[in-house]
């Protein structure tokens, strides 16, 4: 099982008594597969609660498997705290989650090589209705990601499609969603070939051993552009970030007639990647390099023109390093990335060109940070610490952009994305 883990706070014996009692609520919710309506553990009225639901490895793939599916919490929006309601859904590898513009439907990943599809055993993606009073999932219907081992999930801006990449077979899979949060069979599948990277990577630090990835294509993220008119995605083995038409009829990707892809230095590994609000910048994350490319974005023809290529690791650091996540305040004024084995939090600030400054590192206080979410109100950061298995949350300095440690440490096996329904 898995227990919140937070700092002592001056309470009356009557509060301790009853956080003692709703903890025994929730560890009981941990055995049912549906959740039932408890009352607010943090002690907020029913209007100001935020529920919380975290996608976790629970198999080999991914360097984890100690959980059971995806979890439901409840956080605490004047400190930040999150508390076990249970497991909402038990489900293989749910490593990614989406939500619905409508917040009435879940979607997630299940990462798996084993799910029986039109292309032979693959992974799969499953489609679960949101109980907005209780949180509790219920499962509406799994179909196969057309690929294998599908590392990313996301919904179009229009709510009609969901798109997933396959990091196992580089593939791209978009998914028709119905009226009642069903998903459909797929509407069209990409998978692309080209000249796979070096081992070694253009911009890795030093005595780096990062070789991640370059010995096939690797769809890593997939995502539709802020004016929905074009989807782009990562493949980490080919160093290429490809730009497709969309569809929003059809759900159809056509490689865009301009460029189809930009090309990131050999060997470096785009992984992720954040578009700015004003739809003109976008920012990649280099799993191998280690570094951040700064790119603007023409929606018009779908060109991404590199501006700037900038570390994220301190100055002269030597040895391996492979980052994940790449996240923009919501008032767009700061970037955050994510460094494993450095185990850090690079934070930049976002110059009015759009160009990158280093702030600083911040200690992730946990091992191997698979991912890192921001709150919906901007004012906390969580960071995933897969090999530690926990989550830290930091309070988010809206002026400097810095981060400071909460004190809540939440314990739970293999976490990886997070999702807020507000």
């Amino acid at each position: 099982m898995n227990n919140i883990c937070a700092p002592h706070e001056r309470t009356s014996s009557a509060h301790s008594s009853r956080r003692k009692f709703l903890k025994s609520l929730s560890a009981l919710a941990m055995t049912q597969s549906f959740l039932t309506n408890l009352p607010t553990a943090s002690g907020q009225s029913y209007a100001e609660k935020r529920f919380v639901y975290v996608g976790t490895y629970t198999g080999a793939i991914g360097n984890g498997g100690n959980s059971q599916g995806i979890y439901l919490y409840e956080m605490n929006l004047r400190t930040g705290e999150l508390t076990l309601i249970g497991l909402a859904a038990s489900a293989a590898n749910p490593s990614c989650l989406a939500l619905h513009p409508s917040h009435k439907y879940l979607f997630a990943t299940n990462e798996i090589n084993s799910f029986a599809g039109a292309h032979g055993n693959g992974g799969s993606i499953s489609a679960y209705a949101i109980d907005r009073a209780s949180g509790s999932l219920q499962l509406l219907n799994v179909v196969s990601s057309e690929g294998r081992g599908p590392a990313h999930i996301s919904v179009d801006r229009a709510g009609r499609y969901v798109f997933a990449a396959n990091y196992g077979d580089g593939s791209v899979v978009v998914l028709p969603i119905s009226q009642d949060g069903k998903l459909g069979q797929a509407a069209g599948t990409r998978k692309d070939s080209g000249s796979i990277g070096p081992h070694k990577a253009t911009n890795a630090p030093p005595n780096s051993f990062a070789i991640s990835g370059h010995d096939s294509p690797h769809a890593h993220m997939i995502q539709a552009s802020p004016d929905n008119g074009h989807v782009l995605y990562t493949d980490l083995g080919q160093d290429r970030i490809y730009v497709c038409v969309f569809d929003q009829n059809t759900g159809k990707l056509t490689p865009n007639p301009d460029s189809a892809y930009t090309s990131l230095p050999p060997g470096d590994g785009p992984r992720h990647f954040a578009f700015h609000s004003n739809g003109q910048w976008l920012y990649s994350i280099q799993e191998e390099g280690s570094t951040l490319v700064f790119f603007h974005y023409d929606a018009k023809t779908g060109i991404l023109t590199p501006q700037q290529t900038i570390s994220t690791l301190p100055t002269n650091f030597c040895g391996t390093n492979f980052t994940s996540e790449v996240l923009i305040s919501p008032d767009g004024r700061f970037l955050y990335a994510a460094n494993r084995l450095h185990d850090t939090i690079a934070i930049f600030a976002i110059a009015l060109t759009g160009r990158l400054t280093r702030i600083e590192e911040v200690s992730t206080l946990g091992d191997y940070p698979a991912a890192f979410s921001i709150d919906p109100s901007g004012g906390y950061l969580y960071v995933s610490n897969l090999r530690s298995d926990s989550i830290t949350c930091f309070r988010i300095d809206k002026k400097t952009g810095s981060l400071k440690f909460t004190g809540n440490y939440t314990g739970i096996g293999s976490p990886g994305s997070m999702l807020f329904l507000s």
